[in-house]
């Protein structure tokens, strides 16, 4: 599912998933709610018992052909479903073998099967996408930087990008060239190590900016600077890279505001003499990591840290960063919170007691869709509407 959702953000390109043809229509309502446009991108080959039990690929072979003729285009991405994984078929070799019929570049995603869950799926998708498309030779484009690691499933994506486009234009007079992977294209990707630098957003992204750092030298910096101080930091740690300072206006209302926040600190003191601020954030990894470094510096601790998806792509994760396996393990914890600040998704915010002041951070979400793109919960702007959420909190504790 990373893989696919990942894909459709990729213009000029075809995703055929290898598969039933219920599956790729079941995951069609999660693509659109995720605000993916799968509209003549996303084909299935559909498949039978036979095809099954004799490995027979000659229905994938024949829509390979026709999808090339149709639609003509740049990229066809080859995906295995559960099913096609799980039994072992070859989907790169009917690729290679296949190359020679059609004008597409046919690249082939193998990755499935139980090997993990969707933050699995987002560290194979940057890779293979690095590994396949972009050219040999490229020049650097100055002034411009990539994003990796802004994933579609991800709540709010497309406003972080947008504040992270904010900060690098008014801090470095910088503009974005590639985004991996949120409204990206062929072509983007095929040129996307002539950036100056690359900015990792999550730890899935990390091994495809190792790559790129390898094949074209370009440096990376990883974070997800949620909270007044962590973006100035954040800006600083860019600077140091690209050799500017960032503008110092900018930096200036971030050290002021960074400084009214960290005054909330006194207020939670206070406020601890009747009941202490506490808080539980449930969400993809880097978000809980970030969000509850900046509850702490607000005066807020953060009780329960729980990630939504396995541990098995982070590298040296914080031990006080939780996956449960059973969701029950989850659900009581969830259901015995009394006056907390709870930063997760609807599911879990729905499980809350009346008590508790509750904020949708991450997915799934049920109540609405994701139509802003300018609402973000990183950088300058998050933390603006993040602590407008703190303060509330904090009255229901007076």
């Amino acid at each position: 599912m990373g893989i696919i959702w990942s894909l459709l953000s990729v213009k000029d390109s075809i995703i055929l998933e290898y598969g039933p043809a219920g599956t790729t229509h079941f995951s069609m309502g999660l693509y659109g709610a995720l605000g993916v446009d799968c509209q003549q991108r996303l084909f299935t080959t559909h498949m039978n018992e036979d095809d099954v039990v004799m490995g027979d690929v000659t229905r994938l072979e024949e829509a390979i052909i026709e999808l090339d003729k149709s639609y003509e285009p740049k990229v066809i991405f080859v995906v295995a479903s559960s099913i096609s994984a799980v039994i072992g078929t070859d989907i790169k070799g009917v690729c290679n073998y296949m190359q020679q019929e059609v004008k597409a570049k046919l690249v082939a995603f193998e990755q499935g099967g139980f090997r993990g869950d969707y933050s699995v799926g987002l560290t194979e998708v940057y890779k293979l996408l690095l590994n396949n498309l972009p050219h040999k030779d490229q020049a650097v484009q100055k002034k411009t930087y990539n994003i990796i690691g802004a994933s579609m499933g991800s709540y709010r994506t497309a406003s972080d990008v947008w504040e992270l486009q904010n900060l690098m234009r008014e801090a470095f007079g910088y503009e974005m060239h590639t985004c991996l992977c949120h409204e990206t294209s062929v072509a983007e990707i095929g040129d996307i190590g002539a950036a100056e630098i690359n900015l990792v957003m999550r730890q899935e992204g990390l091994p495809a900016a190792g790559l790129l750092k390898n094949k074209f030298a370009v440096p990376f910096v990883f974070s997800a600077p949620y909270g007044y101080a962590a973006t100035l930091a954040w800006l600083e740690e860019v600077g140091k890279v690209l050799g500017q300072a960032p503008d110092s206006k900018l930096c200036a209302r971030l050290r002021l505001k960074a400084g009214n926040a960290a005054s909330l600190k006194m207020y939670a003191m206070m406020m601890g003499r009747k009941k202490m601020p506490q808080a539980a954030v449930l969400g993809e990894y880097d978000l809980v990591k970030g969000l509850s470094a900046f509850l702490g510096s607000v005066g807020i601790n953060v009780k329960h840290k729980i990630c939504s998806h396995s541990l098995k792509s982070i590298i040296e994760a914080e031990p006080d960063i939780q996956y449960f396996a059973v969701e029950k393990d989850k659900i009581d914890i969830l259901k015995n919170l009394r006056q907390t600040l709870v930063l997760a998704d609807n599911v879990s915010n729905r499980l809350c007691d009346s008590s508790n002041v509750v904020l949708r951070v991450s997915a799934p979400f049920i109540e609405g869709a994701q139509i802003a793109t300018h609402l973000p919960l990183l950088g300058e702007k998050g933390t603006d509407f993040l602590l407008e959420t703190v303060e509330a909190y904090y009255q229901t504790l007076a």
